[in-house]
């Protein structure tokens, strides 16, 4: 039988209405011969009502207690879809992440998976029952429940799907696909029926919301066929691929990504010496604070300036971290921007054309945008500018690489 593993996000199931409209969707699916496994996360709004109760107790709660806590968000839903489901006459079992023992690392709060025990899963749908998982969580070695960070429960899902070996993973969102940037920002973005691994992994990582990076990573690795759709309208979505399938007709961008989730810090001053990267991205990194665009300036006098991008979430914690640093290599001052934002364009088109990067600057250059940091890859190229100018560097850039949507005639 065919065997699909298909995820629901916060707003799929932010009421008791909406679960049972998820229980009328699968009883469609089952219907057709189907065999499911059903992801959910916690009702929409729920996990951030769960962290401003441990925000009120203390501003840095302990991470094992926080995850113990955010982690029963998803117990309510999978609870009540499998009470929907029974109601429908669908036999339903649910299980939390450490009940099926989805093992990861210890790091609270953005935990990593090791390894998924199958077997009760496979067990379950043999007997003809729907499997209702937790996303979002898992166990460490010491039997701690951990969790996966924003966005977790697409990397449940499609972790799933691999140690499965399903046929498709769906992630059912409030989109219905993947566009070529957000149509609140570019009102004339457009769906695209199929992008690679590739590039939605960097569509991901640059900011684009519609699905977490370590799911597209898993996805890709595992080559599990991944499709987002909308959880309330028909159609099919977006189909990402590992077929680049690139013709003469291929668009050199397929997208726009964006992302304020930025915070630039700079060290001045620093002794230009051999290992200044080291000294000072070490104890960022021993933080577990993932550092993005890094910019050395040449060196003056011996000393000379570095630049690096963190989330604004680490800032405060990155900032501490470089002040210390500053003293211990007598560098000469820290400095931080909050009012910044990423943009960036994604392509594999962009393999097999020149020139994309100056169309870029000139496009931002016309509209008077400065251009404070540059990252490249083989498929993008990212800027970071100041937040003011975000929504019009967007439009702007989608405009010029032809990725408006045709206008629609009356007929």
């Amino acid at each position: 039988m065919t065997l699909i593993v298909q995820k629901f996000g916060g707003t799929s199931v932010g009421s008791v209405e909406r679960i049972q409209q998820v229980a009328q969707k699968v009883k469609k699916f089952r219907e057709n011969g189907i065999d499911l496994v059903i992801v959910l996360s916690a009702m929409s709004g729920e996990t951030n009502r769960l962290i401003g109760l441990a925000k009120q107790v203390s501003n840095r709660p302990n991470l094992r207690e926080l995850d113990m806590m955010v982690s029963t968000g998803e117990q309510v839903t999978i609870a009540l879809l499998c009470m929907a489901l029974e109601e429908l006459g669908i036999p339903a079992k649910s299980y939390t992440g450490a009940q099926v023992r989805i093992q990861t690392d210890s790091a609270h709060t953005k935990a990593r998976i090791l390894s998924i025990d199958e077997h009760r899963i496979k067990a379950d749908l043999k007997e003809g029952k729907v499997v209702v998982v937790a996303g979002f969580q898992g166990v460490n070695e010491y039997g701690d429940i951990t969790t996966l960070g924003r966005g977790g429960s697409d990397t449940t899902g499609v972790a799933l799907a691999a140690a499965l070996k399903a046929d498709e993973c769906q992630i059912y969102t409030d989109v219905d696909g993947v566009y070529t940037t957000d149509p609140r920002v570019a009102p004339k973005a457009k769906r695209l029926d199929k992008i690679t691994f590739e590039e939605m992994l960097e569509m991901a990582s640059l900011g684009s919301k519609v699905l977490q990076i370590r799911s597209v990573e898993f996805a890709g690795k595992y080559n599990v066929p991944l499709r987002v759709l909308h959880s309330f309208k028909e159609g099919n979505g977006t189909l990402i691929t590992i077929d680049e399938e690139v013709s003469v007709e291929q668009p050199i961008i397929s997208g726009i990504a964006f992302s304020r989730d930025e915070a630039k810090l700079t060290i001045r001053g620093v002794p230009d010496t051999p290992g200044v990267a080291s000294n000072i991205l070490g104890p960022i990194s021993a933080a577990n604070i993932e550092v993005d665009m890094i910019i050395q300036n040449i060196s003056r006098d011996g000393t000379t300036d570095f630049t690096f991008t963190v989330s604004r979430s680490d800032y405060q914690s990155a900032l501490d971290i470089l002040n210390e640093t500053a003293k211990k290599i007598s560098a000469r001052e820290v400095a931080g921007n909050l009012d910044i934002a990423k943009v960036s364009i994604v392509g594999v088109g962009m393999r097999s054309h020149a020139g994309v990067a100056s169309r870029m600057f000139e496009v931002l250059a016309k509209e008077g945008i400065n251009i404070l940091m540059i990252s490249t890859s083989e498929i993008k190229i990212s800027v970071l500018i100041q937040e003011k100018y975000l929504e019009l560097a967007v439009r702007s850039l989608h405009t010029a690489f032809e990725l408006d949507a045709p206008e629609k005639t009356l007929d």
